[in-house]
């Protein structure tokens, strides 16, 4: 006779008592990930990243362009993405829980973190919290992967376009420059 496992059911209280050791823990839907620290090559396309978005995001004034210890908190889950886009906080001394949806997520994945990227952090961030959009970006692959409500999902290997609601113009991304196969000095 097979016995399901009993698996333990997290919550916001335990997971802010963990221990700052370097690690990153996340909570979804009461389950516990931990990610260790990042790699150079993660924190350098998270830099070129920043490069591109921040000047537009500025130019549009479509908010922040947001890094790890800012994080999405909704319904008992807590993540801290890679990186967001958010409008500014109306209120800042509301909290985490109060903050607006961010316009674009993104998670810089590794092997370790693929799926969880692509399953439980995808349907947390677009079924769950309604981002309109999500870019897993994919160091291994060489891809950003864009994910939007209600739409198949893009593999971008060369250009992603970025149109968030109520700009006229869009961001044209080159994957290759993410990567750092551009020349970004």
């Amino acid at each position: 006779m097979h016995m399901a496992a009993n698996t333990k059911v997290w919550t916001l209280d335990e997971l802010h008592g963990l221990p700052d050791d370097g690690n990153k823990y996340e909570l979804i839907h009461g389950e516990l990930f931990v990610t260790p620290s990042p790699t150079n090559d993660h924190e350098e396309i998270g830099a070129r990243l920043t490069r591109i978005l921040d000047p537009y995001v500025a130019a549009n004034g479509l908010g922040y362009v947001l890094h790890p210890r800012a994080i999405i908190r909704f319904q008992g889950s807590e993540v801290e993405p890679d990186l967001m886009v958010r409008r500014r906080h109306p209120s800042p001394k509301d909290g985490w829980a109060a903050a607006p949806i961010p316009i674009l997520v993104v998670e810089i994945g590794s092997p370790s973190t693929r799926r969880r990227d692509r399953e439980h952090k995808r349907d947390f961030y677009i079924d769950d919290v309604a981002v309109p959009e999500y870019w897993i970006v994919d160091p291994e692959r060489r891809e950003i992967v864009v994910v939007k409500p209600g739409a198949p999902n893009e593999v971008a290997r060369e250009w992603v376009t970025w149109l968030p609601s109520g700009t006229t113009s869009p961001l044209r991304v080159d994957v290759a420059t993410v990567f750092g196969d551009g020349g970004d000095g």
